[in-house]
């Protein structure tokens, strides 16, 4: 299959090269030429299949074409050593829990997936070493950073905007050493994401280093984050709760709900998607006045959507409009809710108090979204609870009056010794720094 920017200004690309590069050469974002639907029978059949054979019948769909069953499904196998389970919070409405993985955050699968695709390529190329640049406001870079850890021919540098990250967040990519840089930003996410793509588009810098990107502008790391949806779908069909689904995703950088929607062009019987901002809020402004409007990012307790020009805007607009009017037909399937923090954690209050059930900020913005909503009767509400409460332990423990444990796996973490490297957000000290590696 070949990839086309979506400028359309860049030659078509091969999956390795989509890949390897991250970035079109015209700055646009790699898709797929087309969307391979699946049979509705065997959508009918998802709720009999485990995780790992739904994920790699979605696998085969996107990247058969490219690389060998064989291989394929050991990628596949090697990325999901865990599950995704669907859980009831109250009358219909459910959370899908994506926090199960090594870094308990739901980039866990694409950071993976990508990992193991990117070494598969890499080796085949025969290239010496790949340069990974990852800009994070949160799970993105810890995601990228374990799943890269250790893979030979690959150095990773997470970009990070220093104070505006959680103290566990930073833990999970700052300690792991080896062939993982942390680069701490004196800015914000927009800033990290624009040194990332700046140095895609500088030919001296080019011409020196490989890079490649590990954020979900990458075609590797967000078509994967579709599994989730087909796994959702198959267990709630199974509990007869999937005829009228919507769903309501946490939106920052809009790689999650971006391949949701690639889901429901491949044939998933979702009714509608709900995007869940916090402050951040410029898709909802979009679907009221249908011009886009990008503006710096502010911080809030929900930091991982803090995101004030998402990159996969650019896959939606593109996804839509080319029989018709594009804002219609985005506004008919997605709708828009904003939230300020102190919304944010009236509700985390309310559902504990009321279920019991933890919300993390990121969760608690989609929750309420299919409450803003207002679900009809037949509806079922699904929401995405994007990363484990415990990330987030001090707002948290703080709204809620509690003192929630942390896991295993987050603790490890936090007996690492942090590593990095403070950083300057302009673009020559962050070349210069690159170039003298």
């Amino acid at each position: 299959m070949k990839y086309y920017s979506t400028n359309k200004q860049a030659p078509l690309a091969s999956l390795e090269e989509a890949v390897i590069k991250g970035l079109a050469g015209d700055k646009g974002l790699y898709m797929p030429e087309y969307i391979r639907p699946l049979d509705k029978e065997l959508i009918s059949r998802l709720k009999d299949k485990s995780f790992h054979e739904i994920a790699c019948m979605v696998a085969q769909a996107f990247f058969g074409e490219d690389i060998e069953p064989e291989m394929l499904d050991a990628i596949v196998r090697d990325t999901l050593s865990f599950d995704t389970p669907v859980v009831p919070v109250r009358d219909n409405i459910y959370s899908l829990e994506l926090f199960h993985g090594p870094t308990l955050a739901f980039k866990d699968v694409g950071g993976r997936f990508m990992a193991r695709l990117s070494g598969y390529f890499i080796k085949k190329k025969g290239l010496k070493q790949v340069n990974v640049l990852v800009a994070t406001s949160g799970d993105t870079g810890s995601a990228v950073a374990n799943g890269f850890l250790g893979v030979p021919g690959i150095r990773v540098y997470v970009l990070y905007p220093k104070g505006k990250v959680s103290p566990i967040q930073e833990c999970q990519f700052t300690t792991l050493g080896q062939n993982i840089t942390a680069l701490e930003v004196d800015g914000t996410f927009d800033d990290c994401q624009a040194l990332v793509k700046s140095a895609f588009m500088d030919k001296e810098l080019n011409r020196h280093i490989t890079l490649t990107s590990a954020n979900s502008i990458n075609v590797a790391r967000f078509l994967p984050q579709s599994f989730y949806y087909f796994n959702a779908y198959a267990q709630l069909d199974k509990a007869g709760k999937a005829d009228e689904l919507v769903v309501s995703v946490p939106s920052g950088n809009f790689g999650n709900i971006t391949a949701g929607l690639f889901a429901h062009r491949m044939g998933l019987p979702i009714k509608r998607f709900v995007a869940a901002n916090n402050r951040n809020d410029v898709f909802l402004e979009y679907l009221r006045t249908g011009v886009y409007t990008p503006r710096p990012s502010v911080a809030t307790i929900a930091n991982a959507m803090d995101v004030g020009d998402p990159s996969n805007f650019a896959r939606i607009l593109d996804l839509y409009g080319k029989n018709g009017d594009q804002h219609a037909e985005i506004s008919q399937l997605i709708s828009a809710c904003r939230f300020t923090d102190e919304e944010i954690e009236a509700t985390m209050k309310q559902v504990y108090n009321e279920t019991g059930y933890v919300l993390d900020p990121h969760g608690a913005c989609g929750y309420q979204a299919l409450i803003e909503n207002k679900l009809a009767p037949e509806e079922t509400g699904l929401f995405l609870e994007t990363a484990h409460p415990a990330k987030f332990k001090e707002t948290v423990d703080k709204i809620l009056d509690t003192d929630i444990g942390i896991p295993a796996k987050l603790k490890a973490f936090m007996q690492g010794e942090k590593q990095s490297i403070g950083m300057k957000k302009d673009f020559g000290t962050f070349k210069s720094y690159l170039l003298a590696q």
